[in-house]
């Protein structure tokens, strides 16, 4: 029996929330698939599970708050957590969409790998009819499967007879204290509330922002309200509210003032010339779809990847005085968050990347991490982190270093500059790219060979 536990998703993290299960006792999940949603001070993260079984017991509700490193669930590995005939193979996630949409797995055809039940497959699926009504409305799930049952046997009605006659049952339902009745309630009949489809940073922000889930029209998939839909709802709502706390912008500060209090930073720069890179790239973008196709930051990034590989001094992390080379290249990347703050989520073994796999992988990470929809194994602490802020206009960025990495590099936007290239001067397309480094895992001659490992590469774009 493994323990899943809560996992830590950044230096500065310490305890997190259980926002939401996607699996259940009895669930069969594989090593990877998708089985919690966890919120931290920055944005709501998909946790994976790092066992393959069958999911024994839930240790942990919804909605609670626990450190880092508490047990959320056990996880069994014996030959059991095979799936049956009556289960199809598929993940978590597929389970809980498939819940939503009223679609029976078991008669799902699967296209994925050994028959598994892929996303697309239950998308196109038919739901199933909506169930018939019960006569008893107000019965929960566990008085229904007795209903079921009762009539399958004959016994139930001779059952609620007794019940109803006992006196001390009718004399306690008539002490609880009475329920408001709603206008639309039949004869103020007791309806369960309903359960409002929100994604976890939806509910985040309603909780912040005093906005009724109840009240909102989700716009995303199935009525799902979605942050955009709360954002709309409290500026439609127009009423003054009081300051509410940035967290996600509390969280980058007290990381950014640990790291200026501890690491004492050290800063090159340098100016590429970004004419060959550029060249290759409007070639390759010939071939490619428009979708598809390259801008001049998917190059840099895979740049610095290859940077660190050849210099492995700022690839990794300053841990117990002292510093620790990580086994791979897991490039950070610097997004602002809307409404303020940053997370660096990360792209794994980015230096082993074609390009247009990092193109591809940035479009996500950045879309998902604003979205609030990364998972556990993306935010893990990077080995090194870039910032790019080229986009708005910024033609140098010295960066603060992310604890407990030792290198950020950070670029501008590329801009037109005479340039004498072998005595002749002409006109160059330029990019400043920028070095801060800690100084107790490195020296400035180590952070220009990794500034000059860059520049080298981008000078022979092929190479990429």
């Amino acid at each position: 029996m493994a323990d899943f536990t809560m996992p830590s998703l950044g230096a500065d993290m310490d305890e997190g929330m259980l926002s939401q299960w996607l699996v259940h006792p009895g669930d069969q999940v594989a090593r990877g698939d998708v089985v919690a949603v966890v919120e931290t001070d920055k944005s709501a993260i998909e946790v994976e599970c790092f066992e393959s079984g069958t999911v024994d017991t839930l240790l942990v509700d919804e909605g609670t708050t626990v450190p880092v490193g508490t047990p959320l669930a056990r996880i069994g590995t014996t030959a059991e957590s095979q799936p049956t005939a009556d289960r199809p193979p598929s993940t978590p996630l597929v389970r809980r969409l498939a819940q939503d949409r009223h679609v029976d797995l078991a008669a799902v055809h699967g296209s994925g790998p050994g028959g598994r039940i892929t996303r697309a497959d239950v998308e196109h699926a038919e739901p199933e009819p909506a169930p018939a009504p019960e006569h008893d409305k107000t019965a929960g799930p566990a008085q229904s499967a007795r209903a079921v049952t009762g009539r399958q046997s004959g016994t139930e009605p001779a059952r609620r007879k007794r019940s109803d006659s006992r006196p001390e049952e009718k004399t306690a339902a008539t002490t609880r204290p009475p329920r408001p009745v709603r206008s639309d309630d039949s004869a103020g009949e007791p309806r369960a509330p309903r359960r409002v489809r929100s994604s976890p940073l939806a509910r985040r922000l309603a909780t912040e922002l005093g906005v009724d889930l109840a009240e909102v029209t989700g716009t995303g998939r199935g009525g799902t309200v979605r942050a955009d839909d709360v954002r709309s709802a409290a500026a439609a709502e127009g009423a003054p509210r009081p300051a509410v706390p940035n967290v996600a912008r509390g969280a980058t500060a007290r990381l950014m003032s640990r790291s200026k209090r501890e690491i004492p930073h050290f800063y090159l720069s340098t100016t590429v010339d970004m004419a060959a890179a550029l060249e290759w790239m409007r070639a390759r973008n010939r071939e490619l779809p428009l979708s598809a196709r390259l801008v001049p930051a998917a190059l840099m990034f895979k740049a610095v990847a290859l940077a660190a590989r050849q210099v492995p001094e700022l690839n990794g992390h300053w841990v117990d005085d002292g510093f620790v080379p990580a086994r791979d290249v897991r490039l950070g990347v610097a997004v602002s968050l809307r409404g303020g703050g940053l997370a660096a989520p990360s792209l794994d073994r980015a230096d082993t990347l074609s390009v247009d796999e990092v193109m591809a992988a940035l479009r996500d990470l950045v879309a998902r991490a604003r979205g609030g929809r990364l998972r556990a194994s993306e935010t893990a602490d990077p080995s090194l982190t870039v910032t790019n802020l080229g986009e708005q206009g910024v033609e140098a960025v010295f960066g603060v270093v992310y604890p407990p990495q030792v290198a950020l590099v950070g670029l501008g936007r590329i801009v037109e500059r005479p340039v004498a290239v072998d005595g002749l001067l002409g006109v160059r397309p330029v990019v400043k790219a920028t070095l801060s480094a800690d100084h107790r895992a490195a020296d400035g001659a180590t952070g220009a060979r990794l500034l000059s490992a860059m520049d080298r590469v981008l000078q022979q774009p092929e190479e990429l």
